[in-house]
């Protein structure tokens, strides 16, 4: 198999795909809606299982479900004839998915969940099957062919089974109005929870406050910014309001255009109008302030009232970036 070879089947296994995910496009029809509402309206938790490797993508599907609004869990079902039926409660919603409809473990679990009197959905592959015939409603997952060159791994229908899972939680995100706080709160780790939950004030309050007035001396500015360790002041009328920022930037320009600044004050050489955002605002928010004024720090207020200064390197160590 030469590397022209590897390169077309690749590509035909995509394409193959890819054409059995439009074609399912078909199979969303009424019995996919009422599955959302059933599902969106039920007091218990939607449990799923499989078998084989339809048991690997129902794993995946509890996890998306979980993170999006819906609680859910996971039994496998050959597990689930030795004990793990008592997992299922009264007011839970079933999904059963298999390619066949007809191995011999979907077929038992099938029966007993209907006797519970559990609502059964199939996402089945088979629409003629044991499955299909017995559940209350069917999600159809029919594919022309396998992606494998022997039609027998699975390849596409797995794909076309993560696909309609997929499906089903991004409806019921948007039945359940399923916003980004909310998202937020399953997601307190690692960058994503970042970004959806860090404030500005999380971060600006581990740092110096910087602040000179603007009738400081130009020693004392670079006094103050050598000492905060963050290469830049802000400038604060009486009232700890905000007049302007100096950064190390103002002061390399000023020595270049000055011999002698002995006479030169705080309010000569800052920047007025600096660029601020409140401390209750997301710190990913502040990220996307500095791309927009193309700067490495933003001064911190609340209620108009100066509170300290975030940092690029503030958003780096937090991995916002």
């Amino acid at each position: 198999m030469n590397n022209q070879h590897i390169i077309k089947t690749a590509k035909s296994t995509i394409q193959l795909e890819a054409a059995a995910i439009n074609k399912m496009a078909d199979f969303i029809e009424e019995g996919f809606v009422k599955a959302i509402n059933i599902i969106a309206a039920a007091e218990g938790r939607l449990v799923i299982s499989g078998i084989g490797k339809s048991a690997i993508i129902a794993q995946k599907m509890v996890a998306t479900f979980n993170s999006t609004g819906t609680p859910s869990l996971f039994m496998h079902a050959a597990d689930a004839v030795h004990g793990d039926l008592g997992m299922i409660q009264k007011n839970d919603v079933v999904i059963i998915i298999s390619k066949s409809g007809d191995s011999p473990e979907i077929k038992v679990l099938a029966t007993l969940i209907k006797s519970f009197g559990n609502t059964l959905i199939g996402m089945v592959g088979n629409t003629s099957s044991f499955l299909a015939g017995i559940c209350d409603i069917v999600l159809n997952t029919t594919i022309d062919e396998e992606a494998c060159p022997n039609n027998l791994a699975p390849t596409t229908s797995t794909t076309a089974q993560m696909v309609m899972g997929d499906a089903l939680a991004v409806c019921l995100m948007k039945v359940k109005g399923f916003e980004t706080a909310d998202f937020a709160r399953f997601h307190p780790g690692g960058m994503l929870g970042k970004r959806l939950y860090l404030r500005v004030s999380d971060l600006s309050s581990q740092n110096e406050q910087p602040a000179v007035f603007s009738t400081a001396a130009i020693r004392e500015v670079i006094v103050e910014m050598t000492r905060k360790r963050l290469g830049v002041t802000a400038v604060v009328n009486s009232n700890n309001t905000v007049a302007g920022i100096i950064t190390d930037g103002d002061l390399r320009r000023m020595l270049e255009k000055n011999a002698d600044f002995s006479a030169l004050q705080a309010t000569d050489i800052m920047s007025p109008k600096p660029a601020m955002i409140d401390c209750a605002m997301l710190a990913a928010d502040a990220l996307e302030l500095m791309k927009t004024k193309d700067i490495s720090q933003l001064i911190v207020t609340e209620n108009d009232q100066y509170k300290g200064i975030i940092h690029l390197h503030d958003l780096i160590k937090e991995g916002i970036i």
